[in-house]
């Protein structure tokens, strides 16, 4: 793991197409480019999926136990508590279906993606009513919720580590300690946050965290992961059952025995027949993201943020939506302005990649991203 960040280095091997591309990409937060090792692994598997024949069966089996092993090291945790998921959205109902939850309000914050709310508002036939915080100036009001967490009727809360919209980075140690001194169950939507800063859930109060893998971890669609705290793994029931959640899945001499015995492990929740094509793709980009260290990546991110922020802040008509605190944001830079509409389609004539999201500009810099790319585009912003 590296200390320091060399963008120019990660361009010149992994993104040469950015050297003379007019585009500027800045939509991490939608959609990550793939590497070119990523690129290369997904061409090679192509061609022997074309020939099946030629593809090794053990390569299908080390790009799952590679993939639930480098997740977990991308967040602190180990593979044993790590199910491979096509994306955030399946771990999250594990949680909402499968925790041991008694009729009662789960907690998440108000402007939280779809994600942390329909799976939960779907349990109402269960006596379970899901409860939005309001927001305080815009943002997720943390100490409502820690407020609230200690009422005789929450049996869950449920937050996205770093926001969709406003880049907002939840305290999870804080409210991760409120919920375990409530027997309160924490869940956490990660896909902002993970490849762009550091985390060690072996260090937090969380019992499920689920991530896709193709924003930040510059991954296919189709992969990510949900981790289980090892004392949960075995204590909750897989909610959806098939083959391959069983330890006789691994010796298919004898598939027709039946032996119901679920895997000891988080893999008593991979259901069916993984993507393991595009799990191999996404072991290239993890790969890289661990090499360069998601410490020095983090490092860099902030640092195109907090031009961006400084940018937002001298000027009048501008209003910051992100946290400036860079301890409260991540990757996500985001502002309004009465002239939304102007300075958005300045940025898409000058092939600009972002996003409009709940009324402000989101700007998504990555690892691949330079200071003179972001100087570029606040230039185009004041015109």
């Amino acid at each position: 793991m590296t200390t320091s960040h060399d963008a120019a280095a990660l361009r010149a091997r992994e993104y040469a197409w950015m050297a003379d591309d007019p585009a500027i990409f800045l939509n991490a937060a939608s959609v990550g480019p793939m590497p070119a090792a990523a690129v290369e692994v997904a061409n090679t598997w192509s061609r022997m999926r074309a020939q099946p024949h030629l593809l090794p069966f053990q390569w299908m089996l080390d790009a799952a136990s590679t993939a639930r092993a480098q997740f977990a090291a991308l967040v602190g945790a180990d593979a044993d508590e790590i199910a491979l998921m096509p994306n955030t959205t399946y771990g999250l109902n594990l949680a909402a279906r499968a925790l041991p939850l008694r009729p009662g309000t789960i907690l998440t914050f108000d402007g939280e993606f779809p994600s942390c709310v329909y799976p939960f508002q779907a349990l109402g036939s269960r006596g379970i009513n899901l409860e939005l915080i309001p927001r305080r100036h815009g943002l997720p009001d943390e100490d409502a919720l820690i407020a609230a967490i200690a009422r005789p009727d929450v049996v869950a809360v449920v937050v996205s580590w770093v926001q969709f919209a406003t880049g907002f980075v939840a305290d999870l140690a804080r409210i991760g300690a409120a919920c375990r001194a409530r027997g309160v169950f924490f869940i956490v939507d990660g896909i902002q946050g993970c490849g762009v800063r550091p985390i060690d859930l072996h260090a937090l109060p969380i019992d499920i965290f689920a991530s896709g893998a193709q924003k930040w971890q510059l991954s296919p669609w189709g992969t990510g992961f949900v981790y289980v705290r090892r004392e949960l793994v075995t204590a909750i029931d897989p909610i959806d059952v098939g083959w391959a959640c069983m330890k006789s899945s691994t010796d298919y001499t004898r598939l027709t025995d039946y032996d119901y015995d679920f895997f000891d492990d988080a893999r008593r929740f991979e259901v069916v027949t993984l993507a393991y094509h595009d799990f191999a793709v996404s072991n290239a980009s993890t790969r890289i993201l661990l090499d360069l260290g998601v410490d020095a990546v983090s490092a860099h991110i902030t640092s195109l943020g907090t031009r961006i922020v400084e940018w937002a802040q001298s000027r009048p008509d501008v209003r910051l939506v992100t946290p400036a605190d860079p301890a409260r944001r991540a990757g996500v830079i985001s502002f309004a302005s009465e002239s939304l509409g102007a300075m958005a389609k300045r940025l898409s004539a000058a092939h600009i990649t972002h996003t409009v999201r709940e009324g402000a500009i989101r700007l998504a810099p990555h690892c691949y991203n330079t200071i003179t790319e972001i100087e570029q585009v606040l230039k185009i912003l004041d015109n």
